[in-house]
């Protein structure tokens, strides 16, 4: 059970320092967090460089905390306002941080909470014409702390909207107060399908299926090393393997998937198949 989260941003990036400004009025007094009975807290990280480079960061100060969230600008070429949550990490290159082939740690417990609770908050809001949606997992830094990236997108106006910085940084709070291992989530990671993940996102909302990494179609082809990789940075025990079949390409891409999968005894299930 995580109870100590550090949330880091750059003071380069405005929607990092939007969420963060609106977050402070969420903290807790530390001594007064410290001695009430969930004892969850979080401190700020506010770092000069790109908190996508691991060098950046001090990462003897985040191996004090349980759980490390990355508040951030999310950029688009095709512009459009998003709210988006992912994972860290590199399946092929590591052009924007990290190390190539390597991810970070995350937990499908804590990605599934705060994307059902981002959904009802900006409900519940009234935030208009925001989408909200996972991406694969993409960029660094590559830490050993479990982590996600939550983002604001795609341009300035949007990374400067306070209403989206609030939302976020209500839910962080939420999901800080709240969070809790669910024992009846099925974890799974995710293979194939675009960037944004439109079944994947579907299936986190609206099933008992928590997801971790999603590795997705533009990496094909998919290894054996990627989908270790997946299975062992995250925290909770996978269940099996979620495929967006039709995402996954050519049908030798799909069947090299499912050997994979039983040469590591992982179960498998197509998102065509689960209820959402």
């Amino acid at each position: 059970m995580y109870k100590k989260y550090l949330i880091i941003a750059s003071k380069l990036d405005k929607a990092g320092i939007n969420i963060t400004t609106q977050l402070s009025q969420f903290r807790k007094n530390p001594v007064i967090s410290s001695i009430e009975k969930d004892g969850s807290s979080f401190d700020f990280y506010l770092i000069d460089n790109e908190i996508i480079h691991t060098e950046n960061l001090d990462l003897e100060k985040i191996n004090q905390y349980d759980f490390i969230i990355f508040a951030s600008c999310h950029r688009s070429k095709k512009g459009g306002k998003t709210l988006s949550i992912h994972a860290p990490g590199n399946w092929r290159d590591a052009e924007l941080g990290g190390i190539k082939g390597k991810v970070s740690k995350t937990s499908a417990f804590f990605q599934k909470q705060i994307f059902e609770k981002l959904n009802k908050n900006s409900k519940k809001y009234h935030l208009k014409d925001y989408k909200l949606t996972l991406e694969c997992t993409h960029h660094g830094p590559l830490i050993d702390k479990p982590c996600i990236f939550i983002e604001i997108g795609s341009t300035e106006n949007e990374w400067n909207d306070r209403k989206a910085g609030f939302i976020i940084a209500k839910t962080i709070s939420d999901i800080i107060k709240k969070f809790k291992e669910n024992p009846y989530n099925e974890i799974a990671i995710g293979i194939g399908g675009p960037h944004y993940c439109p079944n994947f996102n579907k299936i986190q909302l609206n099933s008992n299926i928590a997801l971790s990494h999603i590795i997705p179609s533009y990496t094909l082809p998919i290894t054996e090393e990627m989908i270790k990789e997946a299975i062992e940075k995250t925290d909770e025990e996978i269940d099996f393997a979620l495929l967006d079949w039709k995402g996954l390409g050519k049908a030798e891409h799909r069947d090299r998937v499912v050997r994979i999968l039983e040469r590591l005894y992982i179960r498998h299930k197509k998102t065509s198949d689960i209820d959402k």
